[in-house]
């Protein structure tokens, strides 16, 4: 039987990078070994689930491009789903849980304790045996010893996380369960339900944990610990999931910058690492730096309008043409998307804010015959091109006995509203003729 592995959140309005970085190494391990990647909703906590909660993981897992073979369709816990083994909400599958535990009840492997439901758990040690830790011996504590048995369903009548995962793992014929290490303590009970169900388990696989810079857990309070972070900084999802591969797993030749499909191709188990995984949020600012340079065009102006979307700036106005122009401007400039409205912004507003700082420094009375001089050189280029643009403030330069710096200076300040941004002669070409005069003028007017 080919490989069936799940992800299954908790909707809690909220996907930790911890979670994310789970689901991918499921995709992964199904897409390398043509196996089923399944998606599985754990919203049996009522009070504190919503369809909202629901979205914010599916949206992310589509953001990451981890697409699922089977699971919901929406955040609607009644609504369409795929595959054969739903419902795909736990919510749903009330009455599965009902039989199962009427099933145990009636072979005297569970009973009734203060209203709750009780499982007869093992008295003897359990052996874990773990694709990455190795076999791992679960010895009874102390207090195990005394009474190993463990509940079920409490009280309330409602199921507890160990009966419910076991029972939807053995429904929906889960091969591998691939998750993280701090589930490794409920293994053993995991084990003695599936047995108990008359049932070898699944093969299990503990990935390490991801911890913060200083060793400490990443809780959802930290740091870059919420994928929507990422989504809100300008992350490109492609190079978020290439740092996300390198958290717990090497591939060979140290390298960093993988294509997906070579992930895919390489990814095992085995080769997933036994120690826990340090977030560097420098690091993966740099990685996205290097996707964002090396990425084809047309994905660069995709993340790029969006991330101006966000801003409120509508690239939409504007001639697609002007837009590209604009943006390849930008290209192998910055490390994230979310820096391009301040960094690009000018190009798409008439409404140039000036920077207080330069305006006092380049928008004095010395400068304005010089700027006056380069102005009617300029109005007179044609064609207005990047070359013959450079040309003209070379040769004005060297009219007046300045340096260049001294007319390029002012220029980029009326341009673009600050001292440093893309290349002047090309950002002047993507502009216009017509827009490069009109800005300069606004210039020369602060000149006195």
């Amino acid at each position: 039987m080919k490989p069936r592995v799940r992800f299954a959140p908790s909707p809690t309005g909220f996907l930790h990078i911890g979670g994310a970085r789970t689901a991918l190494f499921n995709w992964l391990y199904a897409r390398h070994t043509g196996g089923t990647f399944v998606l599985r909703i754990e919203d049996t906590d009522v009070a504190r689930n919503s369809q909202e909660a629901v979205d914010v993981i599916l949206n992310g897992l589509r953001w990451l491009g981890l697409d699922w073979d089977e699971g919901p369709v929406s955040g609607d816990a009644t609504g369409a789903s795929k595959g054969d083994y739903g419902p795909y909400f736990q919510s749903q599958r009330r009455e599965n849980y009902r039989l199962r535990v009427e099933g145990l009840l009636s072979r005297g492997l569970a009973y009734e304790h203060q209203g709750a439901v009780k499982f007869k758990m093992s008295r003897e040690p359990v052996v874990i045996p773990d694709q990455v830790v190795g076999n791992v011996k679960r010895e009874l504590t102390d207090r195990e010893q005394v009474d190993p048995d463990f509940v079920i369903v409490r009280s309330d009548g409602q199921p507890v996380f160990h009966f419910v995962n076991v029972v939807d793992d053995l429904e929906m014929n889960i091969t591998h369960v691939i998750r993280g290490e701090d589930h490794l303590s409920n293994t053993a009970k995991h084990i003695a339900l599936f047995r108990a169900f008359g049932v070898e388990p699944p093969k299990y696989a503990h990935i390490p944990l991801i911890l913060n810079p200083d060793g400490t857990k990443m809780s959802k309070r930290d740091k870059g610990a919420s994928l929507l972070t990422y989504v809100e900084d300008g992350f490109a999802p492609e190079a978020v999931v290439n740092y996300l591969c390198l958290l717990g797993w090497s591939p060979k030749h140290n390298r960093e910058k993988l294509p997906l499909t070579e992930v895919v191709e390489a990814f095992d188990l085995p080769h997933i690492l036994r120690a826990n995984a340090r977030f560097d949020l420098t690091k993966l600012t740099w990685l996205n730096g290097e996707y964002s340079r090396e990425m084809p065009n047309d994905r660069f102006y995709e993340l790029s309008i969006h991330a101006l979307g966000r801003a409120g700036i509508d690239t939409h106005r504007f001639p697609a043409a002007y837009v590209k122009a604009a943006l390849d401007t930008c290209k192998g400039k910055l490390k994230l998307f979310s820096e391009l409205p301040a960094y690009a912004g000018f190009y798409f507003t008439e409404d140039i804010q000036f920077d207080a700082e330069a305006a006092k420094k380049e928008f004095v009375a010395e400068n304005k015959p010089r700027q006056l001089r380069l102005r009617e050189a300029l109005c007179a280029l044609s064609p207005f091109e990047h070359d013959p643009i450079a040309e003209t403030f070379g040769s004005v330069a060297r009219e007046l006995g300045v340096k260049a710096g001294v007319l390029v200076h002012p220029a980029r300040l009326a341009c673009c509203g600050k001292a440093a941004g893309p290349s002047l002669y090309h950002l002047m070409a993507v502009l216009g003729k017509e827009r490069t005069l009109q800005r300069l003028d606004r210039g020369l007017q602060l000149m006195g």
